[in-house]
Formats: C-alpha cells, structure tokens, sequence
C-alpha cells in the first residue's frame, strides 16, 4: 500500500471534522417570538399616507436633537413597500419591504433602517456655510400623482435659507423620485447626500449579513466598484471622484441607491468613510454623495428595497451591479453570473418549480449540454493511454538526440491521429464549468431571489446544509465518479492521491457556503456517473489483450 495513502485518509478526517469543530458557526437566532421583542412600527393604513406625532414611534426610531423637541412622522404606503418620513430633516426613517418577512426570529417584515439614524440626510455646503436639514423643522403635505404614485413635500427655512424637498414614490417598485430646492443660499452650492451608516440586521445569517455591508458606485464610464466596511478602517477616508451613476449603501440582501435620474445631473463624488469599530466585523461606515445645485435645484432617484435582480436590471444605468463581486476576478464573474442568474429567472418562471428543484435541473441541463466534450476528451484520454508505450520508447530509443526524438514523437501522434496538443484539450470540459460554478458561488452570496427558500430538509437553500449532509454526499460522490474514472487504467499513483484530496478539498469549500450550491454541484456529480461508467467499459475493451 502507498504510504501516502494513510496521511490522506488523516488530513480527509481532519478536513471533515476538525474545521467544523474549530470554526463553529455561529447559533441562529432563537424563533420566538415576543411582543416586546418585535419592532413596533405604526400600524399601515388604509390611506395612502398620513401623518402622526413623533411619540407614536418607537424609541429607535425618534430623531429629537436638543434644539428642536417636536416633529411628525408622515408616513407613506405603495402597492409594495411603507416608508416613514420624519418632518425633522424632511428625511426617510425607514421603508418597509412588505412582501419580505424578517429572518432574526423577531418576526414581522424587513425594514430597512440603522438604529436612530435617518434613512438618508441632506446637507448643503457653500462658501460660506454648511446648512443641515436636520437643524430645520419642516411642514409636511401629501397628496396622490399620475399612475398611483404617492407625493410628499415638505418645506422649511433656516433664516434666509428656503428647502423644498418632495419625494414622488412609484406604486409598484421600491423607487422615488427626489427633488430638492433651495433658495437664499449663497453660489456654487452643493447638496450632500448622507447615505445609511449601516442596517439593522434582519436576517437568519447575521453574521454573513454583516460581513457583506458595503458602498458601490458606478462612474459613468466605467464599471461598478465596491467597498466592503470591512476594507476601510476606523477614520479612513476614501474619495470616489466623479461623475458618478449611482452610489449605494448595501446589506447582504437590500440596498438603498440614489441613482442619477435620465438626462439628469451625475453626481460629482462620493466620500467614504470607516466607522469606529464596535466589534470584531465592520458595522458602521459614512458616505456621502455630492451633487451640485443647479440655480438651487438637485434631483435624483432613490431605491429602498430587495436586491431583486429583474427590478435592478428594469432599472437601467447597470444598476443590477450594484453589488459587484468577484475581487479581481469580477471581469469574469460578473459576466457569467448576468448569464446565470438570467437562465434561472427564466427556468423558474417556465417551470414555475421552487429554486431547489431549477438547480437540480440546471445541473444536470449543464451536464447533459457537456456530454459530447467530456466524450470526446475521454476518448482523447483513451487514445493517450494507449500510444504512452510508443511515445516512451521513442523517448529511451533517441534519448541522446532531441531533434530525431522530436520528428519521431511527432511520427506516432500522427500515425494516431493526434496532436501534442490533445492532451491539453482532453482537460478543457473540465475548465468550462468552472466559471459557473464560481458564478453561482457569488450568485448566492447575495441573491434574494433564493433567501428563505425552502428543499427537503433545508429551511432555506441560501444557507449552509444545518446537518452537512449535502456536502458529505457530493464529496461521497465525487470519490465514486475518480474511482470509476479509475477502473481499467494503468497504475496511477499521483491519481490515486488526487482520488482522495479532490472531494476532501471541495467537501472544505462546501461546508459553510449556501445549500444550494451542493445541490448544483451533487447534481452535476450523479449526472456525469452514466458517462463515466460507459467510458470506462469502453477503456476495459480497449486494453483487453486480442
């Protein structure tokens, strides 16, 4: 027996159950539920909006600096979301994805929000001053526009200073259009845009839902770039020089974007900023995004809602990037995941089945489609193993003159039909679904298509397997497709390694990435084990002696 073969067997047990026990997840957030545990939030009403005094809110959502005690919140409902606007700032509080139930235990919908912080502030900066919309208190008006759209003005002074700020909010998306104006302000003017310093997290995952919080921007010219809080340290400082497309502060699963509107003025830069570190991962940052005034006039668009990809896509302006990943890699990753994410949208929508059974359809889809190049490099591989012999006593024959052995090996490729190059393309399908297979490795990072989802014992696809038996079965099955690869061939020693610590290696990667990944990759697995069985009986017959 190869020596060897026992310290595989050790580092395949240390992999399985040593990583696990000294990187525990962490526990998921107990599932009952409380009433002082959930977040009381005014109570959605049958009117498209009204306002409310600022005590019916509760404590984390109250904005009261020492100058100004009174304010009232309005609060505004569309087909799929409620946001509440605080007179105070003429700012956003919060919005409320209706149609997304909070994952934390506490029950109740997600609502995108950051402690006692305004959802969004406005600032505007002059030569002489820096104007705070939260130093004033505004008026507040609402009333109904074109295609159900919902209007929400308000308007205050600071001295000679005069802000109008109205908020148009589409019925049916997560979008309003921001239009704000300001008179009495000395020129050039700008106004600043704070965006969120972080969100509450909703969602089972807490931990992964705090690691991905990030900005992205998107200059015009080029492609979308991102900063995890993570990356920047406690009073970094970052500027992203314009003009910008859109700037977007993200969760794992949500976002909230200011985006240039069509034929609408970019914004000039944004400025990033790390937060004070409260705790091992990064939870808080600062951006800022600058536009400047026109004769006292900005406008922009914002989007509070679900990184759904068909909505962002609809958007417009590359926005479906907003969450750009991939690292250096993101050239290749982005494209292939469009092309992934693109095929499952329409498979779901044809198939009308839930996201665990399109992945198992996908994966044997994709293996089914890489039928004839595995064939043919199987046959290729066959083809190798068999003119070896020839090959090496060329290379002992003419051992002592290169050029004569080269023309000879050049000879029996020939004679077969091949090329020195054959070797190299009887590897090439097994190169081809790695870009996919990274894709769906970011894809479900991040998507919310696949968050909550529920397969067979698994209450949400978008997590880790709770028992690991996904990936112990695709490794299980990984080690079964090399051993019938196997059958039949020569000695292999290095392959007899590679038997062992390949299924180890992807078991490691498996273990604490998203369930549904497995099922693509365990898919793939057991449709690929009729082929290689039919080539392995082929190569039986080939080596048989007459």
């Amino acid at each position: 027996m190869d020596k060897r073969l026992p310290l595989a067997a050790a580092l395949i047990v240390l992999v399985l159950f040593g990583v696990p026990l000294l990187f525990p997840r962490p526990p998921l957030p107990p599932r009952a539920v409380t009433a002082d545990s959930a977040v009381n939030l005014p109570a959605p009403d049958a009117a498209a909006t009204h306002t409310v005094p600022v005590g019916t809110l509760p404590s984390a959502m109250r904005t009261e600096p020492p100058a100004l005690q009174k304010a009232d919140t309005v609060v505004a409902h569309t087909a799929v979301s409620t946001t509440w606007f605080s007179t105070l700032g003429a700012a956003p509080l919060a919005v409320q994805a209706d149609s997304y139930p909070a994952l934390n235990g506490k029950g109740g919908q997600v609502v995108l929000k950051h402690g006692h912080e305004p959802l969004i502030r406005f600032r505007v900066i002059t030569p002489a001053d820096t104007i705070a919309f939260d130093r004033m208190s505004f008026s507040s008006s609402t009333s109904d526009g074109a295609n159900g759209a919902r209007l929400v003005t308000f308007g205050g002074s600071n001295g000679p200073v005069q802000a109008t700020v109205r908020y148009e909010l589409v019925n049916d998306n997560y979008l309003s259009t921001v239009t704000v104006n300001v008179t009495g302000a000395a020129s050039p003017a700008f106004l600043l845009v704070d965006l969120p310093s972080g969100f509450d997290t909703q969602e089972a995952d807490t931990l992964g839902d705090m690691r991905a919080l990030a900005y992205s921007v998107k200059p015009v010219t080029q492609s979308a770039r991102g900063t995890a809080f993570a990356k920047l340290d406690s009073g970094e400082k970052k500027l992203e020089p314009g003009p910008l497309t859109w700037v977007v502060a993200k969760s794992k699963y949500f976002l909230v974007g200011l985006l240039q509107p069509a034929g609408g003025q970019p914004f000039a830069e944004a400025h990033l900023e790390g937060g004070v570190r409260t705790r091992k991962e990064a939870t808080n940052g600062f951006a800022t995004a600058v536009i400047p005034l026109d004769n006292g006039h900005a406008a922009f668009e914002m989007y509070a809602g679900p990184q759904s990809w068909k909505r962002l896509h609809d958007l417009g302006r590359e926005f479906e990037t907003a969450n750009p990943y991939g690292g250096w890699l993101q050239g290749v990753v982005q494209p292939f995941s469009t092309i992934v994410m693109r095929v499952l949208l329409w498979m779901k929508k044809t198939t009308g089945l839930s996201y665990g059974w399109v992945l198992v359809i996908f994966g044997v889809t994709v293996r089914l489609a890489m039928w004839p190049l595995n064939q043919g490099a199987m046959r290729t591989s066959l083809k190798m193993q068999r003119i070896q012999p020839e090959l090496t006593d060329v290379q002992k024959k003419w051992k002592n003159d290169p050029q004569k052995q080269q023309a000879e090996i050049m000879r029996v490729y020939k004679e077969h039909g091949m090329s020195p190059f054959s070797a190299f393309s009887g590897c090439l399908p097994m190169l081809i679904p790695m870009p996919v297979f990274f894709a769906l490795f970011f894809v479900f990072q991040n998507t919310i298509e696949f968050r909550g989802v529920p397969f067979l014992w698994l209450h949400d696809i978008s997590l880790h397997d709770p028992y690991y038996i996904l990936p112990i079965v695709m490794g299980l099955s990984m080690l079964l497709i090399s051993w019938i690869g196997m059958r039949n061939a020569p000695p292999n020693p290095q392959a007899k390694m590679m038997m062992y610590m390949m299924p180890a290696m992807f078991v490691l990667i498996l273990f604490n990435t998203a369930a549904g990944l497995s099922i693509y990759y365990l898919t793939q697995n057991i449709a690929s084990l009729p082929q290689q069985w039919l080539i392995s009986n082929e190569r039986a017959k080939a080596t048989k002696p007459g």
